[in-house]
């Protein structure tokens, strides 16, 4: 048995080359596990389970000829598609996941985040995260009309962009105590996350106890992922390529 984790690839309409290689990833990679985490940001923006682009369809056809062929699909929301609701998970045969979600990876239990959360020094990013994730929020949002969502999405994005921009880069990475609390807070020694594009695994102490820090990386024009069975994971990405026997 195997597990596959990604997250961040992003994907846009308007860069079909990037949703080809996710088609083919999955076609001749995915195929082979038993069973697929998404940990966000699967896609660059989302606007709501109502408006998906067609340019999305075999990303679409794809997840859901894994379903077809009996491999458990996961999804979880990241910071650009946080809109993605059980509609979309239905339609391609996934289950979705809350923010934070605990399971048992062959035997060690195992925290799973998207990972921005864990960024408790960019505040100005976390007051905007507690606002779209209102729920009643977001309801109000997917009543708007596809025109309004649409800028206000690029909004959004503008801003998101000029603030990257000034921002330090300890500023947007994971707060280590943050991470120690979380994952004290779920009795875990394993935490696998995305969200900051620097795949790396680090060791840690959690409660005097030795643990582990996987951080899955972003999708720019090569594939990037987790492979995990009994026996090791392999972190498997274009600046990284990392294997430790379990």
């Amino acid at each position: 048995m195997s597990t596959l984790f990604i997250s961040d690839l992003h994907l846009n309409p308007t860069n079909p080359a990037l949703t080809q290689l996710a088609v083919s990833f999955l076609k001749t990679t995915a195929i082979h596990y038993d069973a697929v985490y998404i940990l966000g940001d699967l896609f660059n923006v989302w606007l709501g389970d109502d408006l998906i682009p067609d340019e999305f369809n075999p990303i679409i056809e794809q997840l859901q000829k894994l379903h077809n062929a009996n491999i458990k699909t996961y999804l979880m929301v990241g910071n650009r598609d946080f809109m993605m609701g059980k509609d979309f998970a239905k339609l391609i045969g996934a289950e979705l996941l809350s923010d934070e979600c605990v399971i048992d990876l062959y035997g060690t239990q195992t925290l799973l985040l998207h990972g921005d959360a864990l960024c408790t020094d960019d505040i100005a990013y976390q007051r905007y995260r507690r606002w779209s994730r209102n729920k009643f929020l977001q309801w109000v949002y997917r009543h708007m009309p596809l025109s309004y969502r649409q800028g206000l999405a690029a909004k959004i994005k503008q801003q998101s962009k000029q603030q990257k921009q000034t921002k330090s880069a300890v500023t947007m990475d994971v707060n280590d105590a943050e991470v120690n609390k979380t994952m004290k807070k779920f009795g875990v020694t394993q935490l696998i996350h995305g969200h900051t594009h620097r795949p790396a695994i680090h060791d840690l102490k959690i409660a005097g106890k030795p643990a582990t820090r996987i951080v899955l990386g972003d999708w720019v024009d090569e594939v990037s992922y987790l492979h995990y069975d009994k026996q090791q994971l392999a972190l498997v990405d274009y600046r990284i390529n990392e294997k430790r026997p379990l």
